[in-house]
């Protein structure tokens, strides 16, 4: 009985709240990764001032 307790809970909360937290993790490492290599590979363009700037700041 015990088991079949422990198997629930992880079925139900432990593995769906690892695969979420998980997820997150690799989405932020992808993300940087990525945003990097595109902040290189474009360097000097104005679109890169563009995405760096802050749109609620005001017109400077």
């Amino acid at each position: 009985m015990l088991g079949a307790v422990l198997m629930v809970i992880l079925l139900v909360i432990v593995m769906p709240v690892g695969i979420l937290v998980g997820g997150a993790v690799v989405a932020s490492l992808l993300g940087g990764l990525l945003k990097s290599d595109v902040d290189a590979s474009h360097e000097g363009s104005e679109l890169l001032e563009v995405s760096e700037a802050n749109p609620y700041a005001g017109p400077a």
